[in-house]
C-alpha cells in the first residue's frame, strides 16, 4: 500500500490519523505514542537546554502534506505551519502532479561555503596566485580539522578568491571561499572551525589580515531543482478548462519574473512550503530562506524562483531552482523529539534526499498558489477552511461535511448555528426527501434536474444496449430573474460570477451550454440573471451536467413564461450532453428530466423507455472517489478502442445488455443476491473496457469485504463514483462508515 496516499484524510480525527499512520507504519510504536500522548513536545526543561532566557514552550502545529511522488517514490512530508490553507493547497497540488507522473528533482554536491575576508594586501594579484597555487595545502589543513567528515566521503574541496578593489577604508579586499562538502550535517559549525582553522596559513600566504571566518548563508553551490509537466486536460476544474488554468499560471509567473513586488510575494509562497518542512526536519529556516532570496536577486532585479510555460505538446511545465543547503544529522535531532519524529515520517536516507523533496514542495506551493489566484482566488481557499473548522465545531457528520461547508460559502453565513441548521435540513433530503420536492425549492421558485445512478448498463448504452439507471435524492437547481443588460451567470459553490455577452471564449463547456438554451429557446436577446445551485457533485459519474442542463432549460422557461414540454426538455438537454461529452447516450438526461426507476435504450428519433418498480426496496451506498470523472474522455477512449477491434467490442457490449435485461427480471422478482451478483459481472466487463480506477477498485473492495451483494462502478469511470449493493439499511450503515474511515465520502439512498 501507497501510505503518502491517504483519501479525504482531513476529514478523520486526530487519533484516527495517527492510528492510521501507525497501520501503514509510517509511525513506529514509539512515535505514534508520543504524538498522542503529547510527549512529542518540548518540556520546559529540555528547552532550557537549547536557549537562554526560557520561560515556556511555544507550540506550533503539525500537518501532513500528502499524495507526493517524487522521482518514482512516495513521500509523507511532515510540515510545521500556522497559516491556514498551505497543507491542503500543497497536498491538492501534489495529487494533480502525482497522477501524470509527479515530480522529477535533481540536486547538486551538498557544498557549504566558508568566507575568510583579508585585508591590507599589498600585492592581490601576487596573494591570489599563491592561494591558488598552494590551495592544496589549504585543503589539507582544514580536513586534518574534521577527519570523520572526510572518511564520509566530505571535507574540504576547493578554494576560490575573489578581489574586491577598493572595497573599504582599508584599501582592496581578498575574499577567499573554502568549499566545503558537509555531506548530511547542516555544516554551519564546522565550516567556521575549519576557517579559523586555515586562517592563519592565509595570512602567511598573502602577507594579509584575516579579519572574518564565518560561512556564507548562499549556498550556490547545493542548489536543488524540481520539475513537473501536466496536462492541459489536468488542469480542467472548478469552472475553467484546462487552456485557462495552463495560460492563468503562465501569466501570474510571468509578473513575478519581471516585477519585484510580485515576485517577493511570489516567493513567499514557495518558502511557505519549504519552511514548513525545514521547522519539522530541525533545519535552520531562517538561512535556507536568506540564500533562497538572494538567490533570486543574484541577476538585474529580484525575481521568480520558479518558470512556468507551455511545452510543443501544449502541457504546463513548471521548473524550480533554488539554493537548499540542509541537514539530516546533529544537534536538533537529538535534542528536539518532533524533529526525531518528521524525519520517520519523511523516511528520507540523505540530506540531498531531504533536499530533493523541499524542492517538490516549493514547486507545489507555488502551482497551488497560481492556480488559485488565476482560477477561484486565494480568498475562498480561507474561507473554506474557515467553514471546515465551523462545520467540525457544528458536529456535521462525514457524509454532509462538503455540502455544509459549500452551502455556509454560499450564503456568506459562517457561523456555527448556520451548520447546525444546514445539519438538519440535509439530513432531511439524505433520509431521501429530494431536494426538487422541498419548501424551500418551491419557495424561491427553484428548477431543478435529477441526479441518477446507472445500476448496469453504462458504456454499452452508448452503442444501443439497455441501461438499468435510478434517480437519486440529489438535484442541481436553478432560477432567473430579471437583469437590466447581459445574461449574468452565478454558480455562488464554485466562485463562478460572469457576464456572458461579455465572455469571448465560450469553449468553456458550461459557457457553450447555455448559448444552446438560450437559442434554441430563443431569449439570447433578453437581459437575465441565472443563479445555480449544484447539489450533485461534479464529475462524480452521478449525472451532473445534464441535470445542471434541465435545471437552467426549466429555470429559463419558467421566467419567461415560455411552454415547453418535458420531452422537449428532454431533447435539449439531450443536445447539451453533447456539447459535455462528445457522444451521448441520451440517459442522463433522461433520467434528469424523468427521474425514477426505468429501463432505457437508446433509439432514434426516440430512445424507449420502460419504468421498472422494485418488489422490495434497493438499499445502495454511493461511494465517491474523490478523483473528477470526465465522461467525455472515458467514452472516447472506449470509442476508440471498438473502433480498433469491433467484434471484440460488440461481444461486451452484448453481454452487458444481457446482464442488464436480466437485472430487471431479478429487481421486478425482489431477487437482491442475483442483482448484486449481475452488478459483480457488470463490473467485471467494464473492467475490461479500462474504465475502472484503483480509487473506484478500493472503494468496490471495501464494499464487498464488508457484507455487500453487489458493487460496481456507475457512470462514465476513470474516478467518479461507483455503487454498492446491500440487503438491508444495517448493511448499509456498515459499508458507508468502512468507506469513510478509508477517507471517501458516501451517500447512502434506496430505490423502491
Amino acid at each position: 500500500m501507497d501510505a503518502s496516499r491517504i483519501p479525504e484524510f482531513y476529514k478523520k480525527s486526530v487519533r484516527e490519523r495517527l492510528a492510521l499512520l501507525h497501520e501503514r507504519d509510517v509511525l513506529g510504536e514509539g512515535e505514534y505514542k508520543a504524538l498522542l500522548d503529547g510527549a512529542s513536545v518540548l518540556s520546559p526543561e529540555q528547552a532550557d537546554k537549547m536557549v537562554e532566557n526560557v520561560i515556556g514552550v511555544f507550540s506550533l502545529p503539525i500537518g501532513l502534506g500528502l499524495n507526493f511522488l517524487i522521482n518514482g517514490k512516495p513521500y509523507i512530508v511532515p510540515m510545521v505551519v500556522e497559516e491556514p490553507s498551505i497543507i491542503a493547497a500543497l497536498s491538492s497540488a501534489a495529487k494533480v502532479v502525482r497522477n501524470v507522473g509527479g515530480f522529477t528533482t535533481e540536486s547538486t554536491e551538498p557544498i557549504l561555503i566558508g568566507q575568510i575576508q583579508v585585508v591590507d594586501v599589498q600585492h592581490p594579484a601576487k596573494a591570489r596566485q599563491a592561494l591558488l597555487q598552494n590551495k592544496d595545502e589549504i585543503i589539507s589543513l582544514a580536513n586534518s580539522l574534521h577527519p570523520k567528515m572526510v572518511a564520509r566521503g566530505g571535507g574540504a574541496k576547493d578554494v576560490e578568491v575573489f578581489i574586491h578593489p577598493a572595497a573599504c577604508a582599508r584599501g582592496d579586499m581578498m575574499i577567499v571561499h573554502l568549499l566545503v562538502d558537509t555531506r548530511d550535517a547542516m555544516g554551519a559549525n564546522l565550516v567556521n572551525s575549519m576557517c579559523e582553522g586555515v586562517a592563519g596559513l592565509v595570512e602567511k600566504m598573502t602577507s594579509g589580515k584575516v579579519f572574518l571566518r564565518i560561512l556564507s548563508n548562499l549556498t550556490d553551490r547545493a542548489m536543488v531543482s524540481a520539475r513537473c509537466v501536466i496536462p492541459v486536460k489536468d488542469l480542467a476544474g472548478k469552472g475553467y478548462t484546462g487552456e485557462q488554468v495552463r495560460d492563468g499560471v503562465i501569466l501570474a509567473n510571468d509578473m513575478a519574473r519581471v516585477d519585484p513586488y510580485r515576485a517577493a510575494t511570489h516567493n513567499k509562497g514557495i518558502m511557505n512550503g519549504v519552511d514548513a518542512v525545514a521547522i519539522a526536519t530541525g533545519n535552520d529556516w531562517r538561512a535556507i530562506e536568506a540564500a533562497a532570496h538572494a538567490y533570486a536577486a543574484r541577476g538585474s532585479h529580484y525575481t521568480s524562483l520558479t518558470k512556468w510555460y507551455r511545452n510543443e505538446a501544449g502541457d504546463l511545465v513548471g521548473e524550480l531552482e533554488m539554493p537548499m543547503k540542509v541537514g539530516t544529522v546533529g544537534g536538533p535531532l537529538q535534542s528536539n523529539p518532533a524533529v526525531r519524529i518528521g524525519h520517520r515520517i519523511l523516511s528520507v536516507s540523505s540530506a540531498r534526499e531531504l533536499a530533493e523533496v523541499m524542492g517538490a514542495v516549493g514547486l507545489a506551493q507555488n502551482f497551488s498558489a497560481l492556480r488559485a489566484l488565476s482560477t477561484e482566488g486565494i480568498q475562498r481557499g480561507h474561507m473554506t477552511l474557515h467553514a471546515r473548522t465551523v462545520a467540525m465545531a457544528a458536529g456535521t457528520p462525514p457524509e454532509l461535511f462538503d455540502e455544509v461547508v459549500e452551502e455556509m460559502i454560499e450564503s456568506g453565513e459562517i457561523k456555527v448555528w448556520k451548520a447546525q441548521e444546514l445539519n438538519t435540513t440535509l439530513a432531511a433530503v439524505r433520509r431521501g426527501r429530494s431536494a426538487m420536492e422541498s419548501e424551500t425549492a418551491v419557495k424561491d421558485n427553484l428548477a431543478s434536474g435529477y441526479g441518477k445512478v446507472i445500476l448496469l448498463g453504462e458504456h454499452a448504452v452508448v452503442y444501443g444496449s439497455h441501461a438499468l439507471a435510478a434517480a437519486i435524492p440529489l438535484a442541481i437547481q436553478a432560477k432567473v430573474e430579471d437583469s437590466d443588460k447581459g445574461v449574468h451567470v452565478v454558480v455562488p459553490r464554485w466562485g463562478l460570477e460572469v457576464n456572458l455577452n461579455a465572455q469571448e471564449n465560450h469553449s468553456h463547456s458550461l459557457y457553450s451550454t447555455i448559448d444552446l438554451i438560450l437559442d434554441s429557446l430563443k431569449v439570447r436577446d433578453r437581459g437575465m440573471r441565472l443563479e445555480i445551485f449544484p447539489h450533485v457533485p461534479r464529475a462524480m459519474g452521478l449525472g451532473g451536467s445534464a441535470a445542471l442542463a434541465v435545471a437552467m432549460i426549466r429555470a429559463v422557461a419558467r421566467h419567461f413564461k415560455l411552454t415547453i414540454s418535458e420531452d422537449e426538455v428532454c431533447a435539449l438537454a439531450y443536445e447539451c450532453e453533447k456539447v459535455a461529452h462528445g457522444k451521448a447516450s441520451g440517459i442522463d438526461n433522461t433520467m434528469a428530466t424523468h427521474g425514477g426507476f426505468m429501463l432505457f435504450k437508446r433509439g432514434e428519433p426516440k430512445a424507449t423507455m420502460r419504468k421498472v418498480t422494485p418488489a422490495k426496496a434497493i438499499p445502495l451506498v454511493i461511494g465517491m472517489s474523490g478523483i473528477e470523472s470526465l465522461t467525455a474522455t472515458t467514452v472516447g477512449r472506449v470509442a476508440e478502442a471498438a473502433q480498433r477491434s469491433p467484434d471484440l467490442y460488440q461481444r461486451i457490449f452484448n453481454d452487458i445488455d444481457q446482464l442488464t435485461l436480466r437485472a430487471v427480471e431479478a429487481v421486478e422478482r425482489g431477487s437482491l443476491a442475483e442483482l448484486g451478483e449481475l452488478m459483480n459481472i457488470n463490473h467485471g466487463l467494464l473492467n475490461a473496457l479500462q474504465v475502472s480506477s484503483w480509487e473506484l477498485e478500493e472503494l468496490i473492495e471495501i464494499a464487498r469485504k464488508h457484507g455487500a451483494l453487489g458493487a460496481k462502478l456507475t457512470g462514465g469511470g476513470g474516478g467518479g463514483s461507483m455503487i454498492a449493493l446491500c440487503e438491508s439499511s444495517s448493511g448499509t450503515d456498515e459499508v458507508s462508515r468502512a468507506m469513510q474511515r478509508a477517507g471517501y465520502k458516501t451517500l447512502i439512498t434506496q430505490i423502491g
